[in-house]
This record gives structure tokens, C-alpha cells and sequence, in this order.
């Protein structure tokens, strides 16, 4: 048993470093798509949770991003993430549907307001203001 847990926090451990590394690698990227891709997720996840405490941000709205959130942090995927490049291509898609509902129904400056990446990429997403 104790082998067990020596094993578990080995795994722990290099799953922790190779994060890490990943992070450290996309902060590298020379600005582009790639650079941008690398940060959609993370730049999601803090747009969620900023839009998930904020009073003017409809129930439906709220409900639809927590469900995005729940999806992405979901160790169960369509697509499996070990595989290469699409990989995280069916939370980007569950992430992206969730901002562009959200961003019908609550105010687009307070949209805006809550992304903390690159604006012209939650732009390009909302699309045209109506």
C-alpha cells in the first residue's frame, strides 16, 4: 500500500511539472494564433468566473457558463485531451457556444470588461454588436 501511494505521488508530481513546463512554454510563443490558442482556455475560465459573480449577468446566462466551466474542468471528454492538437478542440467548441449565449444576453461591456486576454478575440467571437 505504501508503494501505492509513493507511486500516486510520483504521478502527481510529474503531472504538476509538466504543467508547469506547458506554462512556461506557451508564455514563449511568439504573438499569433498559436500564442492565442494557448491562452483562449485559460482567459475562458477567468472570464467565467468573473461573469459568475457579477450582478448584471442574467440567471440563464450564469447557468450556461458554469456549465461550460463544469465542462472544461470534466476529466470526461468527446475527445480524449492526450491526443495532439484537437485534443481540447471539444472544450474550446462548449466554451465558445457558452460566451456566444452569454454574450446575447448580458451587456456587451460587461462582457468585454470580463475577459482578460486579447479584446479582438472575444470580439471576433460575439461578433457584430446588434
Amino acid at each position: 500500500m505504501r508503494d501505492w501511494f509513493i507511486g500516486l505521488g510520483i504521478a502527481m508530481l510529474c503531472l504538476a511539472a509538466s504543467w508547469g513546463l506547458l506554462l512556461i512554454l506557451a508564455r514563449r510563443l511568439p504573438p499569433g494564433i498559436l500564442r492565442d490558442l494557448a491562452a483562449f482556455i485559460p482567459d475562458c475560465v477567468t472570464t467565467v468566473r468573473r461573469l459568475r459573480k457579477d450582478p448584471r449577468v442574467p440567471r440563464r446566462a450564469k447557468i450556461a457558463i458554469v456549465v461550460a466551466g463544469v465542462w472544461v474542468a470534466s476529466p470526461i471528454d468527446l475527445i480524449p485531451e492526450f491526443i495532439p492538437v484537437i485534443g481540447p478542440l471539444d472544450d474550446i467548441v462548449v466554451v465558445a457556444l457558452a460566451l456566444r449565449y452569454a454574450g446575447r444576453q448580458v451587456p456587451r461591456d460587461v462582457l468585454l470588461a470580463a475577459w482578460p486576454g486579447e479584446p479582438r478575440l472575444i470580439e471576433r467571437l460575439l461578433g457584430d454588436a446588434r
